[in-house]
């Protein structure tokens, strides 16, 4: 993996992806989603990546990457990343996991597994777009998928501005595959 981002001080600028199922689910992460790698400071991926080379194209053309294995991912990509994730990112601790289990619970779920050592948890797997905050305090994201929609109306990602002073520790904006950002 590459350099693993430690600054405080200034928001950095953060793409947030998961479920990218690469070459299954497109041929091609869509440019805008490609633009997005190039420009941030951090890229933040939440697993289902499938081909080890597209680990490889994100590593090459991201500054730094914080990623992890999802469970369509193979052993190649499993001995390069861990199941879970962490670094502290502009005085954030910051975690990315690929399963968080049901809907239903989460929130309590993530509490007991990560409240103490993380204030922002990233994670893939439903496909399905999600900001909450725990009672405990947990910022809870899901990107969604720039590939695979499956039953949600957009194919999407995330883009964040992260730092210990910002509310709930990120800015973070949805967004739709195709709407120019």
């Amino acid at each position: 993996m590459a350099r693993v981002v430690t600054e405080a001080g200034s928001p950095l600028e953060v793409v947030l992806l998961a479920d990218t199922h690469w070459p299954r689910r497109a041929r091609e992460l869509p440019d805008e989603v490609w633009e997005a790698v190039e420009r941030a400071d951090l890229v933040v991926h939440a697993g289902d990546w499938v081909d080890l080379r597209l680990l490889d194209e994100i590593e090459e053309r991201s500054r730094t990457l914080l990623g992890c294995w999802g469970n369509n991912d193979g052993p190649e990509i499993r001995a390069r990343l861990p199941e879970v994730a962490r670094a502290e990112v502009a005085g954030v601790r910051v975690g990315v996991v690929h399963e968080t289990g049901p809907r239903g619970g989460r929130e309590a779920r993530m509490d007991a597994a990560y409240a103490e050592e993380l204030d922002l948890l990233v994670f893939g797997h439903s496909h399905i777009p999600w900001d909450t905050t725990t009672p405990r305090g947990l910022r809870l994201l899901n990107p969604g998928s720039p590939t695979d929609r499956r039953r949600q109306p957009h194919k999407t990602w995330m883009s964040a501005r992260v730092g210990a002073g910002l509310p709930g520790y990120a800015e973070v904006v949805l967004h739709r595959v195709g709407e120019r950002v």
